[in-house]
């Protein structure tokens, strides 16, 4: 059975993402954990928590199911020393509330290095991964917890969950090419991994990647006909390895191929079109791993309808 869902919103509670998920009829799902236009982050709040896993867990969400996605702010491959440090901040925290939310995959966009070069984009990349990870723990999580109770098992767990980083894995996600950025071609991807694997204790944390069809046909990775699709994951396979492809973002492209435009289409409405999804659902390489997409809700179609599309192709 094919795990195919949306990015969904938390509005109301990080909880109420699980019933918006369920309305829509997905079986896996992705969520910001807090505004993503903002640096600044409301406190997880102990019984929200607590509500999140119990649901997560009453309605089968697994382990491989859920994602969460950092905010847009961070730029990882900056130079620039405050906002690589803000950047790493986040980063740390995310790592943490991922880990108290039970959720074991934390997306991320690489950046862009400003001028400085991939090689030096790449580095920092790196370093701001390793601090985090490194670090996480000894900054301020901003959770919410009542300390009244002491003697509480309860509480003791949840301060426990913060601290629990061996589920949490970091996926890197493709770039669209444009100036400046990195990670848009698989093997710098794979570059990326190789250092980020030397770098990092991997007995305890890891790495993947998060492949968005939209990023990779304007980046040029072809993916309109059946064969393009079998050649285009030939390639990743020989470069980066399928076993590192851990999420799908199963987005259309309104931008030409080889733009370097990140502008999401509804399922089969962009320069990708059917042919190119029916390719990808069906392919028995990939359609294992998990499918989000991160479609418009406009007046040509809304989730359901780009579900039903979907579904339609396999």
């Amino acid at each position: 059975m094919l795990k195919i869902g949306f990015h969904v919103s938390i509005s109301g509670g990080i909880s109420n993402s699980i019933d918006n998920s369920l309305k829509i009829g997905c079986n896996t799902f992705q969520i910001f954990s807090r505004s993503p236009r903002r640096w600044d982050s409301k406190p997880l709040e102990k019984e929200e928590i607590q509500n999140f896993i119990k649901k997560k867990e009453e309605n089968n969400f697994n382990s491989d199911s859920i994602f969460v996605h950092m905010p847009y702010l961070p730029n990882f491959a900056s130079s620039n020393k405050e906002l690589h440090k803000k950047s790493t901040s986040v980063l740390m925290e995310e790592i943490a509330r991922c880990a108290s939310l039970h959720i074991s995959y934390l997306v991320l966009h690489l950046g862009t290095h400003g001028g400085d070069g991939n090689e030096k984009g790449i580095q920092q990349l790196v370093n701001a991964c390793k601090f985090a990870i490194e670090n996480y723990n000894k900054t301020d999580l901003k959770f919410k917890y009542d300390n009244k109770k002491k003697d509480n098992t309860t509480d003791n767990k949840s301060n426990d969950n913060q601290t629990n980083l061996n589920s949490v894995t970091v996926l890197l996600e493709n770039n669209t090419g444009k100036k400046n950025s990195i990670g848009s071609r698989f093997e710098e991807l794979a570059i990326i991994l190789d250092k980020l694997k030397s770098s990092v204790d991997m007995r305890s944390h890891s790495f993947g990647i998060c492949l968005d069809t939209c990023h990779a046909f304007a980046s040029g990775y072809d993916l309109r006909k059946n064969d393009k699709v079998y050649e285009t994951f030939d390639i990743f396979n020989d470069k980066v390895g399928l076993k590192n492809l851990k999420l799908l973002h199963l987005n259309d492209s309104k931008g030409d191929f080889n733009s370097n435009r990140d502008l999401h289409e509804h399922i089969g409405l962009g320069k990708i079109g059917l042919d190119g999804f029916k390719s990808i659902l069906n392919h028995n390489s990939i359609n294992k791993i998990p499918m989000i997409m991160e479609t418009p809700i406009d007046s040509k179609r809304d989730d359901f309808g780009n579900l039903k599309v979907v579904k339609s192709l396999i």
